[in-house]
């Protein structure tokens, strides 16, 4: 139980600590100049003690930058580019604000003005938003460690993300596309163009995981390149783990990279001597001068992804079919990102709603004249 103590200060007047038991079993104190004040600390005490939400504010003398020191050798479920990505962040946006400060002393306040500072240097509101989204998990976990005693991070405004216009190839743009690049990687353009494989799916295809004669690929293993050292593991969610069907213009073209029986576990698109493809060096050397050859500039690699959905589309699949395809867990994503593209569908409802209150005003017609 909590209690307050009245005492003299050295310096002349009197002070009023508090001492109280903390669910930890140690004795912790802390002295206001005022009783009231220690009166309403002692009763808040014994509160977060019964609801578990106390915590001891001496644990929240840690630093940010100590506490990231700490925190970051735990995220080992993330993937290897995650870990990058969230490690630059912290080094770049999040770290040089807050790092000398005390946990417990970070204030909802200031991560709005950081917010609002950021935005105004001219980052987009996507990288803002992420930089807020790290820093909060980084809290987050303070709070679960019983740092502090809430999360400053959360409802902080955050600038509106305007979705960019998303880029779609016609089939012809795509087939001359991959007359214009190096001939070794024509299949890579047309697996992603009709396959609607990421980049890092493509990178890391093995041959045991296509099905030449079935016409099928199996999006089992991606191959990312996270600072300079190449990664391969799994795709990053249960739904980019997947069998995709593709079409005979694609299988007819995967054929020719490979002789009728190739080494299972080598790789479908590489390098030199069979090495795998780094992303950046394939945009320079390779995706770059292909598209300002075929005068489609400018076009990024994932916008044949894009181009995948946009042709099924046009070919008459539905979401819960493209999300299949894509390794989308659910069709919201498919609707929210291309149901733009779906005109058709919208002309059949509306068709289909004009026949019902056709239909409709047919029916009451007889007792409107009746009346």
């Amino acid at each position: 139980m909590a209690f307050v103590v009245k005492r003299r200060l050295k310096r002349g007047g009197y002070g009023y600590l508090v001492r109280h038991h903390g669910p930890d079993g140690k004795v912790h104190s802390r002295q206001f100049p005022r009783r009231v004040d220690a009166e309403r600390f002692a009763n808040s005490a014994e509160v977060a003690k019964n609801d578990g939400t106390w915590f001891d504010p001496a644990r929240g003398k840690l630093t940010l930058a100590e506490w990231v020191a700490r925190w970051k050798p735990t995220q080992v479920h993330l993937r290897p580019s995650t870990r990058a990505r969230d490690s630059s962040y912290l080094e770049t946006h999040i770290v040089p604000t807050f790092g000398t400060q005390q946990l417990a002393k970070i204030e909802h306040a200031e991560i709005r003005a950081w917010i609002a500072a950021l935005s105004a240097s001219g980052l987009a509101p996507a990288t803002v938003a992420k930089a807020h989204q790290i820093l909060a998990k980084l809290l987050r976990a303070a709070l679960d460690d019983r740092r502090i005693a809430a999360n400053p991070a959360d409802r902080v405004p955050l600038p509106r993300i305007e979705r960019e216009e998303t880029r779609f190839l016609t089939a012809a743009e795509v087939h001359a596309l991959a007359d214009a690049i190096d001939q070794r990687y024509r299949a890579l353009v047309l697996l992603g163009a009709y396959g609607g494989l990421r980049l890092g799916e493509m990178f890391g295809l093995r041959w045991r995981n296509v099905d030449l004669l079935r016409r099928r690929v199996n999006v089992a293993e991606v191959c990312v390149e996270v600072n300079g050292q190449i990664h391969f593991g799994p795709p990053k969610t249960k739904a980019s783990i997947r069998t995709v069907p593709i079409p005979s213009v694609v299988a007819d073209e995967l054929a020719t990279l490979t002789a009728p029986n190739p080494e299972p576990n080598a790789l479908v698109l590489s390098g030199a001597r069979g090495a795998p493809l780094r992303a950046g060096l394939f945009r320079q050397r390779v995706w770059y001068p292909a598209v300002r050859a075929a005068e489609l500039t400018p076009l990024r690699l994932h916008d044949l992804r894009h181009t995948a959905v946009a042709l099924w589309i046009a070919a008459g699949a539905n979401p819960k079919e493209i999300a299949a395809r894509a390794g989308h867990s659910s069709v919201v994503t498919v609707l929210d990102r291309y149901g733009h593209l779906y005109p058709e569908s919208a002309d059949r409802l509306t068709a289909a709603l004009d026949a019902m209150a056709a239909e409709a005003v047919a029916v009451n017609q007889p007792e409107s004249r009746a009346t």
